[in-house]
Formats: C-alpha cells, structure tokens, sequence
C-alpha cells in the first residue's frame, strides 16, 4: 500500500518545531542575561503601552513595550545585550517609566508589533481631552483638499478590517470634518444605514452611508469620550471632549438623542478660528457699524443681540468683547457653556444641576465689581430684571434673545416683565442678525434681475431711506451660484452677515408707551436710517457677495411685501 506525503500536514510540523526552537531559545537567553522569560502569545496589548515606542524604533531594536500601568512599563526583548533596545530602555527610563524587562522570541515581538496598525492616531491627553495631533493625521488633513477627498477616505477606513476601524474612524471622520471647515458632524441611523453629513458654511451636505455595525462601534467610542452612559439608550443625553491639533484645542459638543432606529449624534465642532474675526469683517453696514462702535464705548446701558440659534450671536458678543478689552476694565462673562476661551476676561459657567443659573451667575458677577458684563442669554424674568439694573447702575451689559428681528426685542422683554418705561433707559441697541453663505469669487456667474425677483429687489432698493446706500448700485444684474473645485462645487465658500438695528430714540420712546407690535415698533423707527436686513441683504445680492436665493433661504422676502 503506498505512503501518501500530507506536505501541508508535514510544513505544520515543521512550523511548530521552528517555533518550538525559538521558544527554547529565548528561555535560554533569559536564564544566560537573569531575566524572566515571557511567551506573548497568550499576553493581551495594553495599547497605552504600545504607544511609549514609536514602531519603528521598536522593530529596530528588537524590542516590543506590552504592558502599563502608571509608569510601570513592561518590554519584552530578544536579547538585553541589543545596543539599540539598551540605548531605548535608557531613554523610556529618562522619561520616568519604571522599566520590567522580559525575553521573548521573535515571534512573540512580531504579535506585539503586529497591533501597531490597530493603534488608534489618538491619545487621551486629560480627562475629556482627545489628542489627534500625530504626524500621520496633520499629514491626512494636509492631503484633503475636498469632500470627495474625504468621502473616498472614510470610506476606504470604513471598509477595513473590523480592529483596524475601532481605532481610526472617529479620528478620520474628526479630522475630515477639520480639513474643510465644517461646523457640526450629523450622524444619523436610518432603516437600511446609517447617514453621515457634515454641515459646511449653515448647510448640511451628505458625505457617505455606512452599516450598523460600524455606527454602534462608533456611537461607544463617541459616548466614551464624552463621559456619557453607554448603557442608557433612551434618553437624551449631552457631553463633551477636546480635540487637540498642534497647539490648536478644538472643543466638541456632543448631543446624543433616541430615534426611531438608533441613537442620533450630532458633534458640534467649536474651533477657535471662527471667533477670532474682528468686528469690522462681520458684514455690518458701514453707518450700523460707526453706530455700533459709539454705543460699544459708552460706561454703560445695554446692547442685545438677537437671532435664532445657529445666527452667529456668539461671534458678534465675543467681537465686542474683544473691541473694548482693554487691562484698566474688568470684563466677565457668564455663559451656557463657555464655548471659547479669551485671555483677560473671566468667564464663568453657569451649572443647572447645582442651581448655579445666569440669574445667579449675574449676581455674583456684579459683586465683583465689573466695568462689563456678557450674560451668554436672556431666558427667564429673573435675568432679565437683574441685566437691566445691572445696565442702569453702571455697567456696559451685553446679552442675547430669541427673537426674530430687531423690533421684536422691546415685545419679548414687556413678556419677560421688564416696564416698558425704562427699557429706553436701559438699552443702547438692539441688534438682529443672520448669517448667509458667501458666494464663490472663483466660479460665481452674473445673471440679469428678472420676474419676482426684479419685483422684490426695486421695491426694496426704492425703500431705503439713506440714499447714499444705493449710490452707484446697478439693480438690474446680481449673481447665481456656479460651483468649482475651491468651493467644493457647492457655488459658496464662507459666511457673512446681515443685519438690522434699532437704537434708542424719542421716537422709540413715544411708540413704547402705547405697548407696540413689531411691525409698529419697525415703521415708528424708520427714521433712524439704519437698514432692515432685508434691504442690507440685497444689497450684498446686487454686490455679487451673496445670491438671491441664499437670501430667502435665510429670510422672508416675498411674505414681507
């Protein structure tokens, strides 16, 4: 009967015997050095520890870091005679890490070092903080020039093995979402997948779809790191973390919510760059900025922002801030959260679960004896009495509403239960805004003014009052959206603003005293000369700096006339 030869069985074999061998080995070679010999095979990788040594110094060196904890470092090593692993064992013990050393076959190393790949391009920095700053994402963000740049990279990490892409997709969807400025992250579970949009200059744009599975990963790293319950799934919940790039700290908001098919996540992005835009590059028209200027340098009284959420308020205050800092001042702030930091201003947070609110926070603020004061919003009575009288008696108050134009301030205060008779006394400006997209200066394409939209632009341009606006003004061209490679073929590239401002007057004075509607508080103030942000956003339509239809994607048009 003839032998048959199992060569696969017989390469197994002879597999086990190799690998016998250089088990053998390295327990030789821990007996000859006095150290303990360690197999890796069954070790779990503390990745903490993976990260003390860079990969290739480790290949080098013949050396693989395993465990961690505090600063006690364990390394395996192939032989403790290696010059290069002894020259990195002196260096680690420079930096403070209490060293254990363990000899161990290549074989074992090469395990070690085969989880590099699955290491994550973050480190926890601090509590709620998450360091991205390595080499490899700085590089990632410096090759995406474009959100197909971004889908094609998410998409190709997405895809990868399942360890490789516990550890990186947050870090590449953070990271893309840095790369071309968006504001928030949306990740949104639908029936059949997953949806996730980043929203660019107010708007959202779909950037790819992806699998459950993926997201539930994704959704307990998100949870993680922002200190949330991964076991409550049917609650709201809201948390944060910080991202650190370079010498640049991002925050992120986090705000998770039940749906239908999972849990929603939206990550607000907080980047300190948007609110380092001088007053001056804001958008206000030129005769509301002087106005805007004068009022800002006055001792005292009060200066509401209004808008919805989302409007840019929060800019406009911190540009304010920032215009009358001055070190013989004292500014503080009081603020739902603290969204950024300014050197030379105390900020202070307000704390619901503890009762510390903005009414309470302003109390406390005012004994410190401030010059001014930022109340992030005015919500509930209480603050508003106590803004009011804090503007009365000498301090320069800045603050926000909810409301939807400028007149509607004097309306929602009366509810708030502020006298209407001394709401002049008490408040310089108010001020209302929104944010439009700019148009692309590379691609935009000039069209001529026709049908309603003719209607809407000569019926606005002939109400204006200041002549000098319209002054060299052509109504009969503006400028549509095209789309190109700089914006990312969306047709827009950046925000700016418009805006309407009602100052205090003998005319606000007088239509007050008979409790006005908005509309009524608008016609009784039209004297005044300053633009509605109708008419200040046409204008930037007939300018080329904004489209028609961005316009009435922000604001009423047609429903006004």
């Amino acid at each position: 009967m003839p032998v048959e030869f199992d060569e696969d069985k017989q390469n197994r074999k002879l597999g086990e015997i190799k690998e016998k061998e250089e088990e053998d080995l390295a327990r030789i070679l821990a007996e000859r050095d006095g150290l303990q010999y360690i197999d890796l095979s069954p070790i779990p990788v503390n990745m903490d520890a993976l990260r003390t040594v860079p990969e290739k110094e480790a290949r080098e060196a013949n050396l693989a870091p395993f465990s961690i904890i505090g600063k006690h470092l364990s390394i395996a090593v192939v032989s403790a005679q290696n010059k290069k692993a002894q020259d990195l064992i002196s260096k680690l013990t420079d930096q403070g890490y209490d060293i254990k050393i363990a000899v161990a076959s290549i074989k074992g190393l090469e395990k070690i070092w085969a989880r590099y790949v699955d290491l994550s391009f973050s480190t926890e920095t601090k509590a709620g903080a998450f360091d991205i700053s390595s080499g490899e994402i700085e590089k990632f963000m410096s090759q995406v020039k474009s959100i197909e740049d971004v889908k094609k990279i998410v998409n190709e990490i997405i895809h990868l093995k399942r360890g490789v892409r516990i550890s990186k997709i947050l870090e590449i969807v953070l990271s893309g979402a840095f790369a071309i400025d968006a504001s928030d992250i949306h990740i949104e579970p639908e029936e059949t997948g997953v949806r996730m949009r980043y929203r660019l200059d107010g708007v959202l744009t779909d950037i790819l779809n992806f699998d459950h599975e993926t997201f539930n990963l994704l959704l307990s790293r998100i949870k993680l790191l922002s200190g949330l319950k991964l076991n409550v799934k049917n609650e709201a919940q809201d948390g944060r973390f910080s991202v650190k790039i370079s010498n640049s700290e991002m925050e992120i908001r986090t705000s998770i919510l039940p749906g239908a098919y999972d849990e929603s996540i939206v990550m607000r992005i907080l980047n300190p760059k948007s609110i380092q835009v001088p007053l001056e590059e804001l958008g206000i028209p030129e005769n509301l900025l002087v106005i805007l200027n004068h009022e800002i340098s006055r001792p005292n009284g009060m200066i509401l922002t209004t808008g919805p959420t989302g409007s840019g308020k929060t800019t406009t205050l911190y540009a304010f801030l920032k215009k009358v800092y001055s070190p013989e001042i004292k500014i503080i702030t009081i603020e739902d959260p603290i969204e950024y930091h300014l050197n030379g201003i105390v900020q202070t947070q307000t704390n619901g679960d503890k009762g510390y609110n903005f009414a309470g926070g302003l109390r406390s603020a005012l004994r410190q004896d401030p010059d001014v004061i930022m109340v992030g919003e005015i919500r509930d009575s209480e603050t508003a009495g106590v803004a009011v009288n804090a503007s009365l008696t000498g301090h320069l108050v800045f603050s926000t509403l909810h409301t939807n134009s400028a007149a509607g301030t004097y309306p929602r205060l009366s509810d708030l239960g502020i006298d209407t008779k001394i709401m002049t006394s008490a408040i310089n400006l108010a001020l209302a805004q929104r944010l439009v997209r700019k148009l692309c200066q590379n691609c935009k394409k000039q069209v001529p003014v026709e049908g309603s939209a003719k209607k809407i632009i000569d019926e606005t341009v002939a109400g204006i009052k200041n002549r000098d606006f319209v002054k060299g003004i052509d109504t009969s061209k503006m400028y549509q959206s095209v789309g190109c490679a700089v914006c990312n073929n969306l047709g827009y590239k950046g925000r700016t603003g418009i805006y309407e401002a009602i100052k205090t007057d003998t005319s606000l004075e007088k239509i007050l005293r008979t409790n006005p509607s908005d509309h009524e508080i608008e016609a009784a103030t039209r004297e005044q000369g300053i633009m509605n942000m109708r008419e200040d956003g046409i204008l930037k339509v007939l300018k080329g700096i904004t489209s028609f239809d961005e316009l009435g994607r922000v604001i009423e048009l047609e429903d006004e006339m």
